[in-house]
């Protein structure tokens, strides 16, 4: 670990925690680690690589905690799980060989979209509908979509899973948000394996935080099963509200 000074190591501690609560209810966790990481001084590839680390100990615990309460099994989520994890896997292979200069340009107008939908869009509380695609389509089509993305580039994922879930699955939002956190940890499983040869993650400093992610994760998975859509719809909306604007101020 380079030299950090514990005033800066408790500082990425608290924001793992942060991200632990916000990544566990409506996703965009790495809206706060990676600038912070970055902040930090570490370079880019390096900083990505060990959020990755603490990332998937926060995606675990929240999985954990709501196949606990009976809102997921994640024995019917595993094939979907080894599709994320691969897709995962081969977005974050092909970083360096995809131009993401147009994505960066479009994911903006993306999450701004997603914002509205859930901000505007009546009805939309954690009752189930009916789907659009069935379970096969969904795994085959959206998982690996959404997946490679993580790998590839990242920021978001959670919410793009969610809005997946509740837009073509039909799933309530409290559920919605259940059975995203096993394909994200899968996900981010699978980048991790990935940028941990080419990253080189900081694993002391990322062990740390993931300490913390997971018990930001508890705290926020307890929240949302108690409050459901009346906590998830809006945090889920400033969260890719407000990573949009940090995007949008990083390519001005």
């Amino acid at each position: 670990m380079p030299d950090l000074s514990l005033d800066l190591v408790l500082l990425l501690v608290s924001a793992a925690f942060a991200a632990g609560f916000v990544d566990a209810i409506a996703g965009g966790g790495g809206l706060i680690t990676v600038p912070a990481l970055m902040l930090a001084g570490l370079p880019p590839a390096q900083a990505l690589a060990t959020n990755k680390v603490q990332g998937v100990f926060g995606a675990a615990t929240a999985a954990i905690s709501y196949a606990r309460r009976g809102l997921v099994d994640p024995r019917r989520q595993l094939g979907a799980a080894v599709v994320a994890f691969v897709a995962g896997l081969a977005g974050a292979l092909l970083v360096g060989w995809i131009p993401a200069q147009a994505l960066r340009y479009a994911l903006p107008l993306v999450l701004i979209g997603m914002a509205l939908f859930f901000a505007l869009k009546p009805g939309l509380d954690d009752t189930d509908r009916k789907s659009r695609m069935t379970v096969p389509a969904f795994t085959a089509t959206a998982v690996p979509a959404i997946a490679f993305y993580d790998g590839f580039l990242g920021p978001g994922t959670g919410s793009f899973f969610m809005l997946g879930f509740v837009m073509l699955a039909g799933y309530g939002v409290l559920r919605a948000t259940a059975h995203t956190k096993l394909l994200n940890f899968a996900s981010n499983l699978g980048g991790l394996a990935a940028f941990a040869a080419v990253g080189k993650p900081l694993w002391l400093l990322g062990a740390m935080m993931a300490l913390a992610q997971v018990a930001g994760a508890l705290l926020g998975a307890r929240l949302a099963m108690r409050v459901g859509a009346r906590l998830i719809k809006p945090l889920l909306v400033a969260t890719s509200a407000l990573l949009a604007l940090r995007l949008i101020w990083q390519m001005l």
